[in-house]
């Protein structure tokens, strides 16, 4: 049997989609449909059921995924093996948000690189680039603010990240206890800083306690939660940000917390691989050893 046709089947069971998988082959999308047709001719049976939107499985085209797919991983994996890779350092490319990436991944990897992991990071602008990167092989593992749908990806909830609406101290001095319970009253008095137009922090926070949106405008963007963290910190505006990233400059006075809700907004952060290649033991061992590590963030 050609393995061409069993990695286009593969990738095909995988993305739930001839386009979707005709963009991560690099083919046409009739050729991919003509590979699976000369796939199905082979076999006899048929391997997909054509819907509205994608393809379903059928259950041969299961069974064949299930037996075909982690020989056709190994297979790449020995393929795009380098020469220090096979001298036994092997190398992890990771991809996430940069923020998170910077302060909780590539610290939390540490420990693996003495025992012979490489790690390469990308820093992607949106999660979109992340999971086409991930789906492209150009990430081995990625960190995702939602779980991905279909069965390309695998993924595994990795941790909840609390957000804090935090200002410099001498505007929280400004607003009493009754004018901060009122969300819009708030955001009439102080200047927002936000990494996008749209407000997604601070709507998101909007929506889960104060179940309204935000009627404002940002004064400060900027597309890096550090430089949104330093601008709030400098006196700039109110901000949303991650617990964890700002902890340090709320212990020290820099920000403070103007509000203290009895259930703090959250967002889960998900560990995602292509499906399958927790058969590659370098990425098994980063995937375990980052959920690990996460149970004390």
């Amino acid at each position: 049997m050609d393995l061409t046709l069993l990695r286009t089947f593969v990738t095909v069971h995988r993305a739930g989609s001839f386009t979707r998988a005709a963009a991560l082959l690099g083919l046409s999308q009739p050729a991919v449909t003509s590979q699976i047709r000369t796939l199905e001719r082979q076999l006899g049976r048929p391997l997909f059921l054509r819907q509205a939107r994608g393809v379903t499985p059928t259950t041969i085209g299961d069974e064949l995924a299930h037996r075909a797919a982690p020989h056709l991983d190994a297979l790449v994996e020995i393929a795009g093996t380098g020469p220090d890779e096979r001298e036994g350092l092997r190398t992890l490319h990771v991809a996430g948000p940069p923020e998170f990436t910077s302060a909780r991944l590539l610290p939390a990897l540490t420990p693996l690189i003495a025992q012979g992991l490489a790690v390469r990071a990308s820093l992607p602008v949106n999660a979109e680039e992340t999971l086409d990167g991930l789906a492209a092989g150009h990430h081995d593992l990625a960190v995702a603010t939602g779980r991905p749908r279909g069965g390309l990806f695998t993924a595994t909830p990795l941790c909840d990240e609390e957000h804090v609406l935090v200002a410099a101290p001498r505007w929280a001095t400004r607003l009493s206890p009754d004018v901060l319970r009122e969300g819009a009253v708030v955001l009439e008095q102080l200047p927002v800083v936000e990494v996008h137009e749209s407000l997604p922090f601070v709507a998101r926070y909007w929506a889960a306690v104060f179940e309204s949106k935000p009627a404002a405008t940002a004064t400060v963007i900027a597309p890096d939660l550090r430089a949104v963290k330093e601008s709030a910190a400098s006196g700039a505006g109110l901000a949303v940000l991650p617990r964890y990233l700002c902890e340090e400059d709320l212990e020290h006075g820099r920000l403070v917390a103007l509000l203290d809700p009895p259930v703090p907004p959250l967002r889960t952060y998900f560990l995602v691989v292509r499906t399958g290649t927790l058969a590659l033991p370098h990425i098994a061992r980063a995937h375990e050893w980052l959920l690990r590590a996460a149970g004390d963030w």
